[in-house]
């Protein structure tokens, strides 16, 4: 289960520099897994200790926000886009 995954500019240096890469897997969970395997480093600026995602990251699929879905546990198909997003903090 093939699926692309964007990166944001920070997490890049795991990924050479690359903005996109492919991972594997058949859940988000094991998704990250795999990234993990191919980027290493890179886990663990995406979920804490406890396997969850971290508070000021956002996983989507296909434009859907991971925690509004099944969380780490959401199902992937092959060629879904995820994408990881830092949380922007600011306001007026």
């Amino acid at each position: 289960m093939s699926v692309r995954v964007r990166v944001p500019t920070p997490l890049r240096k795991f990924t050479e520099g690359s903005d996109e890469v492919d991972a594997n897997g058949d859940t988000v969970s094991a998704m990250l897994e795999d990234l993990e395997q191919n980027h290493p480093g890179i886990k663990e600026r995406i979920m804490d200790d406890a396997g969850k995602v971290r508070r000021f990251v956002n996983v989507y699929v296909n434009g859907d926000d991971i925690r509004f879905l099944k969380n780490v546990d959401t199902t992937l198909k092959d060629g879904d886009n995820i994408s990881i997003v830092p949380a922007i903090a600011g306001g007026m």
